[in-house]
C-alpha cells in the first residue's frame, strides 16, 4: 500500500512539474497562459483541499519552475481565479538528478528540497477573503430608489441589509432595517434611500478572519473590497457562525468520539495490559490509564481479540476496529488544521459513528 501511494504521488508531483514547467516557458515567451480556479490548480496534484502538505509539495513545485501565483493559492477563496506569474529575482536554475527527485517526492541533493520549501512564502493567516460570502459581489440599491423597493429587496432575499452603491467600486452608504426604524423612530419620515442609510462598514479581502470578527460583531455585517477595489461580497454574522460550525464541529465530534472509545475501555485494562501497547518508539512515555492512550494504541488495543472479549460488546471487532481506524486517519487531516476543511464525506463518517456510539451507550451496552 504505502508503493502504491507513493508511485501516485510521484506521478502528481510530475505531472504538477511538468504543467508549471510548460507555464513558466510560456510566460518568458511572452504568451497567456491558462487562469485555473484554486480548486482547479488543486486538481493538478490530485488534491481537493489545501492542506499541510499539500501546499508544501505545490509550493516546492511552484519555486522550482520560477512562478508564483496571483493571489496566492493558499490565501485565495477555493472557487477563485488565479494567475501565473515569474518569479522576481528567483532562479528555477537545477540539474535534472535534481528535479528528477523532485519529482519523485525526494531530492538527489542533500538539503536541495527543504532549501526550496523554506524559500517559499507561506501564508498562515486565516484571511477573510476565504470564506465563500466575501467573494459574492453583493445585491444592492441606488442612492434615489424609493424606501419601497429597498424593503422590498431585503424581504424577498432575507436580507437584513443593502449596501447603497452607484458602481462596483463606489460605497455611499447601507440601508437596513436598523437604519430604517430608527428614523422612522425619532419622526423623520423619507421615501429616500439615500436618507434613510447609515455609513457602511469595509475591510480589504486581505485582512485576517479575526481582525474582521469585531466589526461583524458591531456592526452585523461588513462589505469585502478586493484588491481590485471592487467589492467583492458582504460578510454577516450569520456567515460567521456558520463558518465557525464549519471549523468547530470536526473537533467537537472526535472529542465525543475519544470520550466514548476512554470509557469503552475504562475498568477493563489494568496499567500494564494498557502499557503492553503503547507506541515502542515512545516507550519512556507514562501510561498511567486510558487517558494516556493515543488513537492509535487505542487501535492496537483493541484490534486484539483476546482483549476485545472483556469488553463483552456484542458487535463484530473487525467492523468496529476498522471505523475507529478512519476516524483516526480523520482526525490527524483535522489536528493539521486545512483551512479548507474536511471533505463533506469524512464529516458523515465522524457523525454517523458519534450516533453509533450514542446509540450503544443509550442502550447500556458501553
Amino acid at each position: 500500500m504505502e508503493a502504491l501511494e507513493a508511485r501516485e504521488d510521484s506521478g502528481s508531483n510530475s505531472n504538477l512539474n511538468q504543467r508549471l514547467s510548460e507555464i513558466a516557458e510560456q510566460l518568458k515567451k511572452g504568451l497567456r497562459v491558462q487562469s485555473p480556479t484554486v480548486r482547479e490548480f488543486l486538481s493538478w496534484i490530485s488534491a481537493s483541499r489545501r492542506g499541510y502538505w499539500i501546499v508544501d509539495r505545490i509550493r516546492g513545485a511552484l519555486e522550482i519552475s520560477g512562478l508564483e501565483t496571483e493571489p496566492d493559492f493558499e490565501s485565495a477563496y477555493l472557487d477563485s481565479w488565479i494567475t501565473f506569474k515569474l518569479s522576481e529575482g528567483k532562479s528555477a536554475v537545477m540539474s535534472q538528478g535534481n528535479l528528477a527527485g523532485i519529482a519523485a517526492g525526494t531530492s538527489t541533493a542533500t538539503g536541495t528540497l527543504d532549501a526550496i520549501r523554506a524559500s517559499a512564502q507561506s501564508d498562515p493567516t486565516y484571511r477573510i477573503s476565504k470564506l465563500a460570502a466575501a467573494n459574492k459581489p453583493p445585491v444592492s440599491i441606488k442612492p434615489e430608489a424609493t424606501l419601497q423597493e429597498a424593503v422590498t429587496l431585503m424581504m424577498s432575499n432575507d436580507f437584513s441589509q443593502l449596501p447603497v452603491m452607484t458602481g462596483e467600486r463606489d460605497v455611499k452608504g447601507l440601508i437596513s432595517w436598523n437604519s430604517i426604524g430608527s428614523r422612522l423612530a425619532l419622526g423623520k419620515t423619507s421615501n429616500v434611500v439615500r436618507d434613510l442609510m447609515d455609513q457602511h462598514q469595509e475591510i480589504r479581502s486581505d485582512a485576517s478572519l479575526f481582525e474582521a470578527i469585531g466589526v461583524i460583531v458591531q456592526n452585523q455585517y461588513v462589505l469585502i473590497r478586493g484588491s481590485d477595489n471592487r467589492i467583492n461580497g458582504i460578510v454577516t454574522s450569520s456567515d460567521l457562525s456558520l463558518q465557525f460550525q464549519q471549523l468547530a464541529e470536526p473537533f467537537l465530534l472526535l472529542g465525543e468520539i475519544e470520550n466514548h472509545v476512554r470509557k469503552v475501555i475504562s475498568n477493563h485494562f489494568s496499567v500494564e495490559q494498557l502499557a503492553e501497547v503503547r507506541d515502542c518508539s515512545d516507550s519512556a512515555r507514562m501510561i498511567n490509564g486510558v487517558a494516556d492512550l493515543t488513537f492509535g494504541e487505542y487501535i492496537r488495543l483493541l484490534e486484539n481479540p483476546d482483549n476485545w472479549s472483556k469488553l463483552h460488546i456484542d458487535v463484530d471487532r473487525r467492523a468496529f476496529v476498522s471505523l475507529l481506524d478512519r476516524v483516526r486517519t480523520i482526525r490527524n487531516d483535522v489536528m493539521h488544521f486545512d483551512p479548507d476543511g474536511i471533505p463533506e464525506a469524512d464529516l458523515e463518517a465522524l457523525r454517523d459513528f458519534v450516533h453509533f456510539l450514542q446509540r450503544l451507550h443509550t442502550l447500556g451496552v458501553t
